[in-house]
């Protein structure tokens, strides 16, 4: 198994820019393609993108597309979000995973392990 652990969370206004990143322990991280995923207050549990295990593949949901990005560093064992032109409706606690799969998944029944979480608040 594999232990993640979301940081970077916090409050920014609406433009600004955060990094998030997740930190795997147990099992190396390259086993994994790594995805995040949020949820606002209110609503289901939503993807965000998706990074194979290699890193060269990458995935996004249509709201941060041109605005987000995943990448990965598995020497450091730590995946990263890269989070720009940040809007109010990003707001939501941040959910890193980890799935069994290569590919970079977008589904969130692919995922195995999942992180705490970490709050990102947008102010308009």
């Amino acid at each position: 198994q594999v232990h993640l652990v979301e940081n970077g969370g916090g409050l920014v206004q609406t433009g600004g820019s955060l990094r998030l990143s997740c930190g795997a322990s147990g099992r190396t991280s390259s086993d994994y393609a790594m995805g995040w995923f949020r949820q606002a207050p209110g609503k289901e549990r939503e993807f965000v993108a998706a990074i194979s295990r290699s890193g060269a593949s990458t995935y996004y949901t249509d709201s941060v597309k041109g605005r987000f990005t995943i990448s990965r560093d598995n020497a450091k064992n730590t995946v990263y979000l890269q989070m720009n032109i940040l809007k109010p409706e990003d707001t939501a606690v941040y959910y890193c995973a980890a799935s069994l799969a290569f590919r970079a998944v977008y589904t969130a029944p692919d995922y195995h392990y999942w992180g705490q979480g970490t709050q990102v608040t947008v102010s308009s």
